[in-house]
């Protein structure tokens, strides 16, 4: 079989495609656990409208400045990065053979090398993403500032709804506790909305479920949640009432919780000026084996209204 190399290059919407299975492939985003902006070109306005004391008691008269209408805003701004990779055509050859012949776990392989090339590159790119989201910093390399940095740098979160994390850590006979006073601080007016979710890192997941198998002094009793010992289901966990999402890009000890509407992640992938998608045969110019992938995209974090936001970090 020979292989056939077409040197490409994609922008805007053609781009797209490429752009989105890197960026939205990490679990934050593919289980859409926060709100996605797809079309944001450099930055977006994210407004949030709240009412009080509109309702009052009927009269013939129209009255006015009865009740107030707030309307908060937040800039969501896409910073760009870039992905510039060169890979060995030679050591992806049986791979993308093995897809091609069928003796491979993907249902439908890729219909040209180039696409596996760039299915390749955007399985290693995704993870990045995913921890950005969460945790990342600006001042880094290849990185925005994620929601934990920007939710603690806000001075208008109310001291009452930032928590610190317990000195040691959270383990499986503390779990229950912290991740109360995580609850305990969510706002009234926001307990019990439909997409409220408790975000909480990976060891925080893993000291919760452990407790819910009875071997913590949490009083679910010594078999455990449902009599399942340390056989405790990871999906699907609740706390207090409130869906309880791992967010693997979070960083140990660290617990946000939010509605998911009210946390967004923007990129802009229609953009034809910052999106670009290439894939580079070197041979026709080197005589190598060689490929160049380059991928050029924006992305960013923010939220909508920091009053309705608890943080556990």
């Amino acid at each position: 079989m020979s292989l056939v190399i077409t040197n490409s290059t994609y922008a805007g919407e053609f781009a797209g495609k490429y752009i989105a299975a890197a960026l939205l492939s990490g679990d934050t985003l593919a289980n859409n656990e926060i709100t996605i902006l797809p079309n944001v070109r450099f930055k977006t306005v994210l407004q949030k409208a709240s009412t009080d004391n509109i309702v009052r008691d009927a009269s013939c008269d129209f009255k006015t400045n009865e009740g107030t209408l707030t309307l908060t805003e937040q800039i969501l701004e896409t910073e760009e990065f870039q992905v510039n990779l060169e890979l060995c055509s030679k050591e992806l050859k049986s791979s993308w053979q093995a897809q091609e012949m069928g003796y491979s776990a993907f249902a439908e392989p890729p219909a040209s090398f180039t696409d596996f090339v760039l299915a390749h590159v955007s399985a290693k790119v995704a993870d990045k993403p995913e921890k950005n989201i969460w945790q990342g910093a600006a001042a880094n390399t290849g990185e925005f500032d994620g929601l934990a940095v920007k939710i603690a740098a806000d001075a208008n979160l109310p001291a009452g709804q930032e928590i610190a994390a317990v000195a040691g850590g959270v383990n499986s006979g503390n779990v229950i506790a912290q991740m109360g006073l995580v609850v305990d601080a969510i706002p009234s007016t926001v307990y019990g909305k439909d997409d409220l979710r408790l975000y909480v890192s990976s060891n925080v997941a893993r000291a919760y479920t452990r407790s819910l198998g009875g071997f913590a002094a949490n009083g679910v009793g010594g078999a455990g949640y449902e009599d399942r010992g340390t056989n405790q289901v990871l999906g699907g966990l609740f706390f207090d009432g409130v869906q309880v999402v791992v967010s693997k890009g979070m960083a140990d000890n660290t617990m946000i919780a939010a509605e998911k509407s009210n946390l967004y992640f923007g990129t802009g992938l229609l953009d034809d000026i910052t999106n670009e998608v290439r894939v580079i045969d070197m041979s026709e110019t080197t005589g190598s084996q060689e490929i160049r992938v380059i991928l050029r995209f924006t992305a960013g974090v923010n939220y909508g209204e920091i009053l309705d936001i608890v943080l556990y970090a």
